[in-house]
């Protein structure tokens, strides 16, 4: 095996042995499985570039040299064809579609395999650590190699096979790339969505142009991050954006146009058909974050007195792209809502039976006025399939499907941990970093307690001949940590209540209730850090008056003055935390209201640097009075 990086730069040496340039690149046939070398581009004399035909001109070659079977002078000059592509300016250092990991990657190099001794096939790119080393140098990699091996965790190579591979840096949709290529466009949308969302935002414009509209349609309805649908959107032509609108479901849809400009959304929903336009009209005619928005109108009702075999005469005549059939939802001789008969219920009936002899007539429906949320664990709760939406004569509307109640309760999941401060990623890169970010994260307690040891430290250093601010800034570095966990742990209490608690249930406590049960659980741990003080005091008087009972006397007397005032500070920034709980709740109600996220690293953030400064304001304070 060989790969490009072993190749590149080496001599090319004609028949006679003279050296007539350097390797700059390969060219390949893409029309193959493992694609072969086809073209050798190298700089000739005065860093002319050339490019000769492989197979008809090279003799031999290894990791040091190329020759070739002709003098230089009966050497003449190929052009690259259509259906090939040059390994290092199309593929090298550029980012692929790993097609069958369904992931972004980017190759750090090529491999190789000299199937004779005069012809090279591609086998794959290199997009692991390795290949990365090995550009920079092959001594390097075979050090770092040996290290790992040595270490226990060996370095493997990461392969990703041609037949795996689609190029997105170039137009090479008239380019066959391998015979049992799966290319973007046969992908599920939700892939192809989660592979535009990992490009660098140079290509997602260039690859999302190679879909159709139907695959454009499904990738938009797909992306987890709305700015980045707008984007995309924003960057089409008025009338294929309007195009796109029109594919996709009409709640998918109304989402987009929401996030849109007004001028925007109003030249687009215009230039749509009538139908589609309605639809989307209707949606957006409701409040955000309400089963209303998030309904789509696309519901298949028939008279409850009709039969069977008219029902599927009804499902035969349905557009294909209509909104996939769970129920069919039965309307009385007034139009209401009186029942629904499932899919499989209705193939095993007889074709004579009425329908409504075989209906659900036990509703459970939702109105375009309740939060979605509420909607999507009723779905949930219930195990259906999609929840009828009803106005207040009970009419149907439409329907919110389990898919998009799916998508509100993940939506609701990652709110959540951004509360509680836990967080996730899709990408499968930089999984070390996350670690460290994880781990600061969980840990961001010993951040402050560091930070408060310098500055007690440099308090100590500056007043050596003081005694007591030596034992003050000793003893900071132990009872720090008790402030600074209290008030982290404060904010996961608020936190937790918050995500258990149901404002509009009786039970629920006010803000004035809830900073009352603070206020005496903060007094019942300020009491405890004060028992814990005084115990420490007892036994360090303990530990001198044995050997020393003049030192002991000193001693005891900087120990009084300086244990007030470090467990006194601790006691007074703990109790200070627990009163901020009920301001934190405040702020998460009134969030949640506006639907706005909140971060609980912010909160943890405010809390501990609040600790901090109180912490040494009491200190200080508790210093002047102990010298009064």
């Amino acid at each position: 095996m060989i790969y490009l990086s072993q190749l590149m730069g080496n001599p090319v040496l004609d028949s006679e042995g003279e050296k007539i340039g350097s390797v700059s690149d390969l060219g390949i046939a893409t029309g193959e499985v493992f694609p072969r070398i086809t073209s050798l581009a190298f700089m000739g004399p005065g860093r002319t570039p050339m490019m000769i035909s492989w197979r008809k001109y090279v003799d031999t070659y290894d990791e040091d040299v190329i020759r070739l079977k002709v003098p230089s002078t009966e050497i003449r000059f190929s052009y690259l064809q259509p259906n090939e592509v040059l390994l290092a300016r199309d593929i090298l250092n550029k980012q692929i579609v790993d097609t069958r990991g369904i992931r972004v990657v980017r190759v750090n190099d090529l491999k190789l395999s000299d199937t004779s001794s005069t012809q090279l096939r591609l086998l794959g790119a290199e997009v692991g650590a390795r290949g990365l080393l090995r550009s920079l140098s092959p001594h390097l990699e075979h050090l770092v190699t040996r290290i790992a091996r040595a270490m226990g965790h060996p370095m493997q190579e990461r392969i990703i096979a041609w037949s795996y591979m689609d190029l997105v840096e170039r137009d090479l949709s008239n380019v066959k790339l391998s015979v049992s290529h799966k290319t973007l466009d046969e992908l599920h949308p939700a892939d192809v969505a989660d592979i535009i969302e990992r490009l660098d935002s140079r290509l997602r414009s260039q690859v999302f142009a190679q879909l159709d509209d139907e695959q454009r349609a499904g990738a938009m309805a797909e992306f987890n991050d709305d700015a980045m649908a707008v984007e995309l959107i924003g960057g089409l032509n008025e009338k294929e954006a309007s195009r796109i609108l029109s594919e996709m479901d009409p709640d998918d849809a109304a989402e987009l146009v929401s996030e849109l400009s007004y001028d925007r959304a109003e030249k687009l929903l215009r230039l749509m058909g009538v139908k589609e336009q309605r639809a989307i009209r209707q949606l957006l005619g409701y409040r955000e974050y309400t089963a209303g928005r998030i309904m789509t109108s696309e519901a298949l009702s028939v008279p409850e007195d009709q039969t069977v075999a008219y029902a599927f005469d009804r499902l035969r005549n349905l557009d294909e792209d209509f909104e996939t059939v769970r129920y069919l939802y039965l309307t009385d001789e007034d139009g209401r809502l009186s029942g629904t008969v499932t899919l499989n219920r209705l193939i095993v009936s007889e074709p004579e039976t009425r329908l409504e002899e075989i209906a659900n007539k036990n509703l459970v429906t939702a109105s375009p006025e309740d939060d979605q949320e509420d909607v999507a664990r009723n779905i949930a709760k219930y195990n259906l399939l999609a929840m009828p939406v009803v106005s207040d004569d009970n009419r149907l509307l439409g329907i919110v499907t389990v898919d998009d109640a799916l998508d509100v309760l993940e939506e609701e999941h990652a709110e959540d941990l951004q509360i509680v401060g836990g967080g996730r990623s899709d990408s499968d890169s930089g999984d070390r970093g996350r670690n460290i970010i994880w781990f600061l994260h969980r840990n961001l307690w010993l951040l402050f307690w560091v930070a408060s040891v310098v500055i007690a430290a440099f308090v100590g250093t500056a007043a050596t001949s003081n005694p007591t601010m030596g034992i003050f800034a000793a003893l900071c570095t132990i009872t720090m940590p008790i402030s600074l966990n209290l008030s982290e742990n404060t904010v996961n209490y608020v936190t937790n209540f918050f995500l258990t608690d149901d404002p509009g249930s009786e039970k629920s406590p006010s803000i004035l209730g809830f900073a009352f049960r603070s206020l005496l659980l903060g007094l019942l741990v300020s009491g405890l850090i004060c028992i814990l003080g005084a115990a420490a005091h007892a036994l360090l008087e303990a530990l001198f008056h044995p050997y020393d009972p003049n030192a002991g006397v000193f001693y005891a007397a900087l120990f009084d003055q300086t244990i007030i005032q470090i467990f006194g500070a601790a006691a007074g920034s703990t109790l200070i935390s627990f009163l901020l709980t009920p301001i934190f709740l405040a702020v998460l109600r009134h969030r949640e209201e506006k639907n706005q996220e909140t971060s609980g690293l912010t909160l943890t953030l405010i809390s501990m640097s609040l600790s901090v400064v109180t912490f040494f304001v009491l200190s200080y304070a508790l210093s002047l009075v102990s010298v009064m």
